[in-house]
């Protein structure tokens, strides 16, 4: 039989427990190989008093350190089989003078990076691959260079794998901005009772969209209740980044009682599947 084989390629250290976490373990459990493309090292993320990339003794190499031990401790706990570093620097955020620097993966040139996925693809030969949508999801440069560097190194390969994107259905969108609200509220009644009073943010309208999916377009619908423990502890392995984290405030018995589905948008259908799925290598098994 055939070596099921599964890739993911994701932009920075954490991105692969949080949108596949569950995913990685669970076909691990099921004997597949799984693969972890990071195109980041992740420099723009916080350094460990908090401190964001445009403070003055923001070192992102220390953070990309950090990271990377971080992101070797998700592995393990995940299964993965195979962590291929591509080793660009993190662009940041839209905007960020980090966009600019010639060795961030916004600056390299599409052709330059998808020429190193499709060398991967062809050693790994996975049937499933999965990345973000155009948007990046939400908006990231490097998430959004990971869709077109995945799009582009498919072009350069022998064969049709099944593309998915990571999504999260607007039915369940609308809780988590619920609750992401009631902590905006709390945190500013906090704030309150300590005299500190902050400007609220003021959404950019022109460059807003929406990060979730219609329900009906989904692909595929995993159920992760089984291995969702791993996914929060491969979380809390990237504390640096994501320590106070909304996961991270659930708690670990919050979380698995609650976090136990993972979605995705078919892009490629060589399978002729059609319709919505509850096993991402349907059609191969």
């Amino acid at each position: 039989m055939e070596q099921l084989t599964f890739l993911a390629v994701h932009a920075h250290p954490d991105d692969e427990a949080s949108s596949s976490g569950g995913l990685y373990r669970l076909l691990a459990d099921q004997g597949v190989r799984t693969v972890l493309v990071l195109c980041t090292n992740g420099e723009c993320g916080d350094a460990l008093d908090g401190a964001k990339p445009d403070a003055d003794h923001h070192d992102g190499d220390e953070v990309a350190k950090i990271r990377a031990v971080e992101l070797d401790n998700a592995v393990k706990i995940l299964g993965i089989s195979r962590l291929v570093r591509l080793g660009y620097r993190d662009s940041g955020m839209k905007g960020w003078p980090q966009n600019d620097d010639p060795e961030s993966f916004w600056a390299t040139p599409v052709p330059v990076a998808a020429a190193r996925l499709a060398q991967v693809l062809l050693e790994e030969r996975p049937q499933v691959i999965m990345t973000y949508n155009e948007h990046g999801f939400y908006g990231h440069p490097d998430h959004i260079q990971a869709n077109r560097i995945t799009l582009a190194a498919l072009e350069l390969i022998d064969y049709e794998p099944t593309l998915y994107y990571n999504a999260i259905p607007n039915s369940v969108m609308a809780m988590w901005r619920e609750r992401w609200e009631q902590e905006a509220r709390e945190q500013a009644e906090a704030d309150a009772a300590k005299g500190i009073v902050r400007e609220p943010e003021v959404p950019d309208l022109e460059e807003e969209f929406e990060m979730g999916t219609p329900d009906d377009q989904l692909g595929a619908i995993i159920d992760i209740s089984e291995v969702n423990g791993a996914k929060f502890d491969a979380l809390e392995a990237h504390e640096s980044q994501i320590g106070d984290s909304f996961w991270m405030k659930m708690g670990r018995e919050k979380f698995i009682e609650t976090m136990r589905t993972e979605w995705f948008v078919r892009v490629t259908d060589p399978r002729r599947l059609g319709g919505c799925v509850e096993d991402i290598f349907a059609g191969y098994r």
